[in-house]
């Protein structure tokens, strides 16, 4: 027993060390598994103080009968409740019917935008994909309108849109003939035609983009399998493009969709601070109701709205596609 008993004891220590390496491990897996998250976290905050702060006053202000008078101090307007979503979405009143029309031309606008932009972007990044002189350098105009500031390409916009001395006009009544007279563009029902282009014209390049990034991850050889079992152009595009650029089209269909649907920078340089009815997108109406008529409970709620209608688009677009690929697979 007198022997046993040192060697009891040596086990212990031998022991003694690894258990104490144990905590020492655990703590530096934690320190390596947190560092990436604590780095994080100081982006993290301002995200959510440039965003979620302002939107949580936003829709405080929503319920609040916010006007010119309050302005210096919106905590002090009295609440109005729901008297403020009430007479937005009230058809039968002038604020709702002139936010229904914003709203419908906002929709015609932004599936014709995203649809032109994703058809062009398309057919430039197939076309490109076939190797030939000046490719890059065709690549790098493609890019100029994605690449200039908003302000500066659609004030060049403004400026060829003009009516007497515009480049719009001279090529399309001087030059072709096209027209009986010069057409005014930035006013009448011309002005949908007008904020049209300049989106897509805008916009395409970066669906050109992220379609021709996403060409590069299918295999040629499934080209080459093709064009030998007799395929042409068209079948290769249905049957090896398109399936396969699924993921990516998804993705770029809606941020396409958010960005289109929310844009503000475009009409508002393009037509100022009040734009043509044929032209109220609804962003410009819910600044026109906030910062015109300096109304910003309704404005708010009107904002509201358009922030639970996005969500529950996108929301239903994500099911729809979610449901697709499992369904694929």
């Amino acid at each position: 027993m007198t022997a046993t008993a040192p060697a009891a004891e040596a086990t212990v220590r031998k022991s003694s060390p690894g258990t104490a390496r144990g905590p020492r491990r655990r703590t530096g897996r934690l320190r390596r598994v947190g560092l990436p998250y604590l780095l994080l976290l100081p982006a993290l905050l301002l995200e959510l103080l440039v965003h979620l702060v302002p939107m949580v006053i936003g829709i405080v202000m929503s319920f609040k009968e916010l006007t010119q008078f309050y302005i210096r101090d919106w905590s002090t307007a009295p609440w109005a409740g729901l008297d403020n979503y009430s007479v937005s979405v009230d058809l039968d009143a002038p604020v709702g019917k002139a936010l229904l029309h914003s709203f419908l031309v906002t929709v015609a606008f932004t599936v014709l935008s995203v649809g032109l932009c994703w058809l062009i972007g398309t057919a430039a990044a197939v076309f490109m994909q076939d190797t030939f002189r000046g490719r890059g350098l065709l690549r790098a105009l493609f890019l100029v309108p994605y690449a200039l500031p908003v302000y500066a390409a659609v004030i060049t916009w403004v400026f060829m849109f003009q009516h007497d001395n515009g480049l719009v006009n001279h090529v399309l009544h001087d030059q072709l003939g096209l027209t009986d007279k010069p057409s005014f563009w930035l006013i009448g029902d011309n002005s949908f035609v007008a904020l049209l282009t300049v989106s897509v014209w805008k916009g395409w390049p970066f669906a050109f983009l992220i379609v021709m990034a996403g060409l590069q991850n299918i295999p040629r050889e499934l080209y080459e399998a093709a064009a030998l079992d007799g395929a042409g152009m068209v079948q290769q595009l249905r049957r090896i493009t398109l399936p396969s650029l699924r993921p990516v089209n998804q993705v770029l269909v809606l941020v396409l969709f958010l960005w289109t649907f929310n844009d503000f920078n475009t009409p508002y340089v393009l037509f100022g601070k009040s734009a043509p009815e044929a032209a109220d997108l609804i962003s410009v109406h819910i600044y026109q109701a906030s910062f015109v008529t300096w109304n910003f409970g309704t404005g708010s709620a009107m904002s509201v709205l358009l922030l639970l209608f996005l969500l529950v688009v996108t929301g239903i677009y994500l099911a729809l596609t979610s449901r697709g690929r499992r369904t694929a697979q």
